[in-house]
């Protein structure tokens, strides 16, 4: 019961402080629509696949650009909190450091989970609007929802695994630049993967962050702009999380303070 109330107590700092941060989530949120909008506008003036128009083909993508940018930037708590020496406060609890670990997942998907709800009710305003060509349904949302929240503990693993290994906030962001714009361009947020092949195919398939993004797409537009079916897209970001999770809790055993 101890490890639980430990998490629940870790879980709901993370959430207070994303309270008390409304321009991070103001922020996270206008930097998505500006993508929308003018990337989206622009392009989809000339571009469509087919029926489904391109700000349409790319609000999936748009979701999963706030999930990658949010939860791996989530870290650079760890590296704060070890600067102000929280984190040893932490640790003097009688808790496991795999405790720890869990309650940071939970309070950095919970709060980007709460970050694409909100981006989520614009796109049913937008589609209302007829700029999006999505029939939104409950079931839809639910899954989407369940991707987003996979997709983002592995996401928040991996910020949480460099930034348990960094000592300063501006060598996490300097690597984290490296990692984190692959991760969005190779992932076919922005362009179709059916036809890909060659040497960016294999990038593309072997980026993670590809099968959120083609699970929902398949999930709320469907038809020939999706290459695998959900539930493989699925299995692989549940692996991939899985996987994530482990490593950090190994990161965690072995963090220097």
């Amino acid at each position: 019961m101890s490890e639980l109330k430990g998490i629940y107590a870790l879980w709901y700092r993370e959430f207070k402080v994303f309270q008390r941060e409304r321009s991070r989530v103001i922020s996270s949120i206008i930097n998505p629509l500006l993508w929308f909008f003018i990337i989206g506008g622009g392009l989809g003036t000339f571009v469509s696949f087919g029926a489904v128009g391109f700000q349409t083909f790319i609000f999936p993508g748009i979701l999963i650009q706030i999930a990658l940018f949010s939860a791996i930037f989530f870290g650079v708590y760890i590296v704060w909190d070890k600067k102000i020496d929280f984190m040893k406060e932490v640790l003097v609890a009688p808790m496991r450091r795999t405790s720890i670990f869990v309650g940071k997942i939970l309070g950095g998907s919970t709060d980007t989970i709460i970050q694409t709800i909100f981006l989520i009710v614009i796109g049913v305003g937008l589609s209302f609007a007829g700029i999006l060509q999505i029939h939104f349904t409950v079931l839809s949302i639910l899954v989407t929802v369940a991707f987003l929240f996979v997709t983002t503990v592995g996401l928040c693993a991996i910020g949480l695994i460099i930034g348990s290994q960094m000592e300063s906030p501006e060598g996490f962001q300097l690597i984290i630049s490296f990692l984190i714009f692959p991760l969005f361009f190779l992932s076919g947020a922005l362009f179709p993967i059916t036809d890909q092949s060659g040497w960016l195919s294999a990038f593309i398939l072997v980026n993670p962050v590809t099968y959120a993004v083609d699970g929902m797409r398949g999930v709320l537009i469907g038809g020939p702009t999706v290459r695998f079916s959900p539930w493989l897209d699925f299995l692989v970001i549940t692996i991939f999380s899985a996987i994530m999770v482990a490593i950090g809790t190994y990161a965690f055993k072995k963090m220097k303070l």
